[in-house]
């Protein structure tokens, strides 16, 4: 009897040790899981540079530039109320200062790609921006969906960053990697993007942060 006793408790105290190191294994697997990345061609994989950034939630308080006093007030559309709870190509739709990049967005039939992202920046030429390159360029552009869309995407960072955040990193890859790397110099309403100047910056919407500015960014000019 004393035997089986012992064999018994043998057995018992394997088991409570074959379960807990599976207890143990799941707990890791599930710790070191993540959710997959966005698979729009539009979205990119954050780099290693971009782990200690802002998260870019930024709100209207955050807001500057002296091109932000442009934009209607209260909640009409196109204000910052209202395009807050909006996607970011919903929400540039209606704002004054961006008819031109909204038009380009649509030729190239990227608004459900940027609506969908779940966290990015956007450089948004204002529209004297687009004007400088003439309309007969910007209509060229807009029926070559192929040429501006690589344009457009080199506006766009697939990270979220407010201006805090930009200023620290000081250098960012965007969608568009064969263009070479965005640099950001500055802070506050002295900051520029590649040489553009900062208009709106800070601007909330659903999914990105918004920096109005006052140049279209050319790809391959800052490598």
């Amino acid at each position: 009897m004393t035997k089986l006793r012992v064999a018994g408790i043998g057995v018992i105290a394997v088991a409570a040790l074959s379960l807990t190191a599976c207890s143990g294994s799941d707990t890791a697997s599930s710790g070191s899981s993540s959710a997959p990345a966005p698979s729009s061609s539009m979205a990119a994989p954050s780099s290693s540079a971009d782990q200690g950034a802002s998260n870019g939630m930024t709100t209207n308080a955050d807001v500057f530039g002296p091109a932000c006093s442009q934009l209607p007030q209260g909640t009409a559309p196109g204000s910052l109320d209202s395009m807050g709870p909006q996607p970011v190509a919903s929400a540039a739709s209606t704002n004054p200062l961006l008819t031109k990049l909204v038009a380009a967005v649509k030729a190239t039939n990227l608004v459900d790609t940027l609506n969908s992202q779940p966290a990015i920046t956007v450089f948004a030429p204002a529209d004297p921006a687009f004007a400088a390159l003439g309309d007969a360029k910007f209509n060229e552009l807009a029926g070559k969906p192929a040429e501006l869309a690589p344009i457009l995407q080199y506006h766009v960072v697939g990270k979220r960053y407010d201006a805090k955040g930009l200023a620290a990193a000081g250098s960012l890859d965007s969608l568009n990697t064969a263009g070479g790397p965005l640099k950001i110099e500055g802070t506050g309403d002295n900051m520029t993007v590649n040489g553009a100047k900062i208009l709106c910056g800070n601007i909330p919407t659903k999914n990105a942060t918004v920096f109005v500015i006052d140049k279209v960014l050319t790809p391959g000019t800052n490598k």
